[in-house]
């Protein structure tokens, strides 16, 4: 039986909401085998970020590297990469092993607040890691961020996905959960066409980690072999049936 092989080169959240700890929940979720580097520290929970350490950029490569001579990856997603020298230590040891799905997360603010990137090093994260990147998976203010476009409905979306696939990645996807409306639509921009995928919103105030579990089941997804549209319908699904069942828990015990 062949067992597939992800990797999340990430941050660290003690609560286990989001960051490494949620991505390697998801991987054994979708039944793949997680791997995992961490790219920083943090003290925070659901409610605040009291503190970030980084890790050192060697030690972050160190990790990946190690990884790679034991282990026969299928496929990669990054997520809080902090600082500038982080991310380049990140992109040199993924371009030096050919990664072939890279998805990027491009993390830049928790939920509940504080920067998971530095400002300074947004163009870095353009710079190194896009150009290699199979997929980006950005929120809406992320993607406003990225392009300056203001994203707020399917136009703006499409706008700021083309506006990303022109830094560099193969595929985008902009996810419509901080977009107003009643229909929750992720938009996938691939081969130059878009795909919109349409769920049904949940009145949940558990928002915290939605993203990293997105992307690492895409991650996932494309570690199996699944083609792209198929890997992001999948991840769509994945996240939609964990944000009910989080509702229905919270129900009961109400």
């Amino acid at each position: 039986m062949i067992i597939n092989v992800a990797m999340t080169i990430a941050g660290s959240d003690p609560a286990g909401g989001a960051g490494i700890q949620a991505d390697m929940r998801t991987f054994e979720a979708m039944g793949v085998k997680g791997t995992s580097v961490v790219s920083a520290l943090t003290a925070q929970n659901a409610k605040r970020v009291a503190g970030i350490a980084p890790v050192d950029p060697d030690f972050v490569a160190l990790q990946i590297e190690t990884l790679f001579e034991a282990v026969a990856i299928d496929a990669v997603k990054t997520g809080m990469l902090l600082n500038a020298g982080a991310i380049g230590a990140v992109a040199e040891v993924l371009a030096n092993h050919r990664v072939k799905s890279l998805v990027v997360d491009p993390v830049m603010k928790a939920t509940a607040g504080g920067d998971l990137l530095e400002p300074s090093a947004v163009k870095t994260l353009i710079e190194k890691i896009f150009p290699i990147a199979r997929m980006v998976t950005p929120n809406a203010p992320e993607a406003t961020s990225l392009t300056g476009i203001e994203v707020t409905d399917i136009k703006s979306m499409k706008e700021a996905a083309m506006e990303i696939a022109r830094l560099g990645p193969e595929n985008v996807v902009i996810t419509g959960g901080h977009i107003d409306g009643e229909r929750l639509v992720d938009l996938l921009l691939s081969d130059g066409r878009f795909f919109e995928f349409v769920h049904q919103r949940i009145d949940t105030k558990e928002t915290h980690g939605t993203g990293c579990v997105f992307s690492a089941a895409i991650t996932a997804a494309l570690a199996m072999g699944r083609p792209v549209e198929k890997a992001v319908k999948q991840a769509g699904e994945f996240v939609e049936k964990k944000l009910k069942t989080q509702e229905e828990y919270r129900s009961r015990i109400a």
